[in-house]
């Protein structure tokens, strides 16, 4: 090769963008190129490899498998190129640990075994003080990924909020109302504290821990925040997750920290001082309004509607550039669904929504 021809290639090389920690960077507030892109419950059923396994293997025997949980987080950044790579588990995996043991019912979702319905259930759980020993899937996992990862895309780590398990340890599984929880905040909110205490004690120490292992970014899910009014969310469910914020934001100064309320967008302005990094926002609110409400420099990420993904390749890109223009170029945003990835969504969308992200969000 002529050294003119050797020289050019290298000037390309080394010119090329790295984008191996935009996500990071963008949940900083830095300035970056593009707006980055990943999506909840990007590893999924919608996915055929991903089905591979879940046809085989019980939920928990895929999470708690560290190779399993490995091959899970990966599929989807190998088959997309999505800018972050996030954990295979779920919400509930740390409440064993705690005492409250659980199952996944297909088709059901998940089933509490014993459901919190009294102050002894809730005086006799345990803590999670050695995550190592009681969870011990989770460091190898999280270990295991960020090697995979490191210098190629950023690894995202993530926990439930202590509302929205107690939630699911006092209901025993889904809720239409949530009635028996909402219940105990209301006339027994010293009890309900107390589970909620707890639960925050554990959380801080199992989502700290996963920090210790490799994970870059923690985002903390309030799954049932479409539960609470304003009122009950600031009394019952913002104070615990602002403990686990801060608490992580001392200890992890450097990891950018993301709260999601899934249907709190309502009360979007109640989530500013909880110590998070950035907010994520569901698909209930306009990204216009919800800049309108946070102001310009707290960095979003969101929140395309899931059902935009049935549609055609036109409404996806769409979306996604409407929502990227209201967000804002060139920092402060990540774009994301407002919920998860259905799991029969097809695969090709979500192939068009990453490209068109990278294509329409270029400063």
């Amino acid at each position: 090769m002529p050294l003119r021809a050797r020289s050019n290639t290298l000037a390309t090389k080394m010119s090329k963008p790295n984008y191996a920690d935009l996500l990071i960077r963008t949940l900083k507030g830095l300035p970056v190129e593009r707006t980055p892109v990943w999506l909840m419950r990007q590893a999924g059923r919608y996915m055929a490899d991903f089905r591979k396994f879940s046809e085989k293997y019980a939920f928990r025997d895929r999470s708690e498998t560290p190779e399993i949980a490995i091959e899970l987080s990966l599929q989807p950044w190998r088959r997309f190129g999505v800018d972050g790579v996030i954990l295979f588990s779920d919400i509930l995996t740390p409440l064993p640990a705690i005492g409250i043991d659980f199952t996944i019912v297909p088709g059901q979702g998940p089933k509490i075994l014993k459901p919190l319905r009294s102050g002894d259930n809730i005086r006799s759980l345990s803590a999670i003080v050695d995550t190592e020993r009681q969870v011990p899937f989770l460091g190898p996992t999280l270990k295991a990924l960020r090697k995979e990862t490191e210098g190629r895309t950023a690894l995202i780590g993530f926990i439930g909020a202590p509302w929205t398990l107690a939630a699911y340890s006092v209901e025993g599984g889904h809720s239409k109302l949530c009635t028996k929880f909402k219940r105990m905040c209301l006339e027994d909110p010293a009890l309900a504290t107390l589970l909620l205490e707890k639960l925050a004690d554990s959380l801080c120490t199992y989502a700290s821990y996963q920090i210790e292992s490799g994970a870059q970014i923690l985002q903390i899910f309030e799954s049932w925040a479409h539960h609470l009014s304003q009122e009950q969310f600031v009394l019952f469910a913002k104070p615990y997750a602002a403990r686990i914020a801060r608490y992580l934001k001392e200890k992890h100064p450097d990891v950018p920290v993301v709260y999601f309320a899934n249907g709190g967008s309502v009360y979007l302005q109640e989530q500013l001082d909880l110590g998070a990094d950035a907010l994520a926002v569901d698909w209930r609110i306009s990204m216009q309004q919800a800049r309108a409400v946070v102001g310009a420099d707290t960095v979003l990420t969101g929140n395309v509607d899931p059902m935009v993904l049935y549609g055609s390749e036109a409404n996806i890109r769409s979306a996604v550039g409407k929502c990227i223009e209201q967000a804002g170029r060139g920092g402060k945003h990540v774009l994301n669904l407002g919920h998860g990835v259905e799991k029969d969504t097809p695969e090709h969308a979500v192939q068009i929504f990453v490209d068109a992200a990278r294509e329409l969000s270029a400063v």
